[in-house]
């Protein structure tokens, strides 16, 4: 019989330590993250990795129900995000909705056409596609 170690936990009423992060960056997302820390008014790199956390933590959720996301100008022009990381989480296929209003005579007419399939028999191009 095997027993997992167990992580040490911290005493009552203290705080658990904080994760650490590094990162080797190229220079020039060094002197990118610099500026954009400069714009924001952030001061720490822990500000700013959640802040970025936080966006692109949206940005997976949005993509995972099929949503795009758009940025638009004042003057109503888009410019739809292509990010291939997030691609990846997007599913497959993307249908459109469409909301149909039928009548009770298009519900019967629908139900008459369902139940007498041999009424209206598969043509030979729909079998071919369908041996396919």
């Amino acid at each position: 019989m095997t027993t997992k170690a167990k992580r040490p936990q911290p005493p009552a009423g203290k705080r658990p330590r904080k994760a650490k992060f590094q990162a080797d960056l190229a220079l020039a997302d060094d002197h990118a993250m610099r500026v954009l820390k400069q714009e924001l008014q952030l001061t720490s790199n822990t500000d700013f990795l959640s802040d970025a956390l936080a966006l692109f933590r949206w940005a997976v959720s949005e993509r995972k129900v099929g949503h795009r996301i758009v940025s638009e100008s004042p003057s109503g022009e888009r410019k739809v995000l292509l990010f291939p990381r997030l691609e990846r989480v997007a599913p497959d296929v993307s249908l459109p909705r469409v909301e149909v209003r039928w009548t009770e005579r298009e519900l019967e007419s629908l139900a008459q056409l369902a139940s007498a399939p041999e009424a209206n028999p598969p043509t030979e191009a729909l079998i071919r596609a369908m041996r396919d």
